[in-house]
């Protein structure tokens, strides 16, 4: 199958980009879109030209790394994908398709698709460390945790920190992403010494990011590859008050 591309290339963070247009003539239904992404640099760097530069890694869906704008819809428009996953099959022969990076001033572009993601690793880090002696594995059934608790805790904990909850927030807000790693501990007994004060220094880094504040529009959990809900947001909010108060 042909598919054509209009790729956002961009030389640094001082540079003007713009969008430039490629055709891949041999691209196979099979592929990932990041496999695409491979083939087409492959023509490029034959061509003497620069390849386009973007993140990837695990090809999993679990690292996170592969985000970016595929036809104006972070990670694309098939639901709970990252951009690993989507395969070549979701188009049609000859489509054309726009691709851009995460736009957020938080993520300040490094090169073409390529954005540093690095302030999400500093909310997490504001976060601090579970202070529990986990000591030997203990009995599954010697620390009860309510099956409630626990299914939600563990859906949190899916997030795998890709961004794409700040790439479609109209405000650029980081609230899902934090909601998720403070709540997914909030409800387990194991992050409960920490509990008020984790909360209250990722909150406070997230805003000294820079990312915008969360106005429950919730393009945020409509783009996340794991399906993480809005309601992580309603348990960070409560979380923070009560440390507030």
């Amino acid at each position: 199958m042909k598919i054509n591309l209009k790729i956002w290339r961009q030389k640094d963070a001082e540079s003007k980009g713009k969008l430039e247009e490629y055709t891949v003539a041999n691209a196979h239904p099979s592929m990932s879109f990041i496999e695409l992404l491979d083939v087409l640099n492959e023509q490029l760097i034959k061509d003497n030209r620069e390849p386009v530069a973007f993140d990837s890694d695990c090809g999993e869906g679990i690292c996170g790394s592969c985000g970016m704008m595929i036809n104006g819809v972070a990670h694309g428009e098939q639901k709970q994908t990252a951009v690993c996953q989507l395969h070549l099959r979701s188009f049609n022969d000859g489509d054309t398709i726009t691709v851009e990076p995460w736009r957020a001033k938080a993520f300040p572009l490094i090169k073409d698709l390529v954005v540093d993601r690095s302030a999400l690793d500093r909310i997490v880090a504001a976060g601090g460390y579970i202070s529990v002696n986990t000591g030997a594995a203990p009995d599954a059934n010697s620390l009860p945790v309510a099956k409630d608790n626990s299914d939600r805790a563990f859906d949190y904990a899916a997030c795998i920190g890709c961004g794409a909850c700040v790439a479609a927030c109209p405000n650029a807000s980081a609230s899902l992403f934090t909601a998720a790693k403070v709540s997914h501990l909030a409800l387990l007994p194991q992050g409960d010494p920490e509990r008020k004060q984790r909360v209250s220094n990722m909150t406070a880094q997230m805003a000294t990011e820079g990312f915008g504040d969360c106005s429950n529009h919730g393009e945020c959990t409509a783009v996340c590859p794991k399906g993480i809900s809005l309601d992580t947001i309603s348990t960070m909010r409560r979380e923070y008050i009560k440390a507030m108060f």
